[in-house]
């Protein structure tokens, strides 16, 4: 009964009562510039300080002293009390020390190294490139060494298993041969298949030089005709895509002729080394893409194995055409 005639009291009463009567449960403050003390907004104090006393008046800025040594705050705040600085583990060094304003950060000593989008509870150990391995960038603080196998030497046991087996060479070297003496001398050889008949009046069929040839375009075709017959041209399976698909190939390059193929593909120096902080074979990856968006629907396979050769990496040329056409990216045109 009592706690009825209570509710009625306060109904009834409720309405006389002024607003301001009651405190605000809460305040509106713009946590970006201000933080709350009461039913007021104070200013924040600046970064390196903390709140040593509220303010008194709305919008005003209290008393703020300095982070003791060893502690900060990178942002205007309205802290009692700043953050204590980081110390860095053993296994790490200082990189940046610790301001009023800014904490310490670490990084892991010579030798060790953690990824940046990896938690970092411990440094690893930096790799050592193998025996049969080359460094293709050195261990940092926050990458592994990247290493590289070897292209084998000239003494390299799997250098002397080629002379082993000469018989694979001689076709090789035949043609080459052909391909010298008829340009430097522009007669008719045995090797050349095509007879003297075929010749038509006026004209060379660029398959043969006559025995005292006065036209050297026509020797300059031979050899180009030799050459294709030696490496064939091959035609897209899907245009650019099976262009595209085809650069993981590119990793077959000797590290030492990397630069040479990619000035010879037309691209300067100084794009080259804007992708020397990648590992090799992104950095492979983003120049053949660059050269692809250079050259535009002119861009094909057949150039970049061109290039290839013509620096005397024919190996990997062939090898680069035949992942291409077993993988179905590329047919051999008949």
């Amino acid at each position: 009964m009592t706690k009825f005639l209570l509710l009625v009291v306060l109904i009834l009463i409720g309405p006389l009562i002024p607003t301001g009567a009651f405190p605000r449960p809460g305040v509106d403050c713009d946590y970006s510039l201000e933080y709350p003390s009461g039913s007021i907004c104070c200013l924040n104090c600046p970064a390196g300080t903390r709140k040593a006393s509220p303010c008194t008046g709305a919008g005003e800025e209290g008393k703020c002293e300095e982070c003791d040594d060893g502690t900060y705050t990178e942002h205007g705040n309205g802290l009692s009390q700043c953050f204590k600085c980081t110390q860095c583990r053993s296994d790490e060094e200082i990189e940046s020390p610790c301001t009023h304003v800014q904490d310490a950060k670490c990084q892991c000593k010579p030798g060790g190294f953690c990824a940046p989008d990896q938690a970092c509870e411990a440094c690893k150990k930096c790799s050592r490139c193998k025996k049969d391995e080359e460094i293709v960038r050195n261990c940092t603080s926050t990458t592994n060494t990247e290493c590289k196998k070897k292209q084998p030497g000239p003494d390299s046991p799997s250098a002397n298993s080629l002379m082993i087996v000469p018989s694979l060479l001689i076709p090789t070297f035949i043609i080459i041969g052909v391909i010298i003496f008829a340009v430097w001398r522009c007669r008719r050889t045995e090797s050349v298949r095509n007879p003297p008949d075929r010749r038509k009046a006026g004209k060379h069929d660029g398959e043969y030089c006559p025995t005292e040839c006065g036209e050297t375009q026509s020797c300059l075709n031979l050899s180009r005709t030799l050459e294709d017959v030696e490496f064939p041209t091959l035609v897209a399976v899907n245009g650019e895509v099976s262009l595209r698909k085809c650069f993981e190939y590119f990793d077959e390059i000797d590290y030492s002729h990397h630069n040479r193929f990619f000035r010879r593909l037309g691209i300067v120096d100084n794009v080259i080394k804007s992708k020397d902080h990648l590992s090799y074979e992104d950095k492979i990856h983003d120049l053949l893409t660059i050269w692809v968006e250079k050259e535009g629907r002119e861009a094909t396979l057949n150039d970049l194995l061109r290039a290839l050769r013509d620096l005397n990496q024919r190996r990997t040329a062939e090898t680069v055409k035949e992942k291409a056409v077993l993988n179905g990216h590329y047919s051999v045109e008949r």
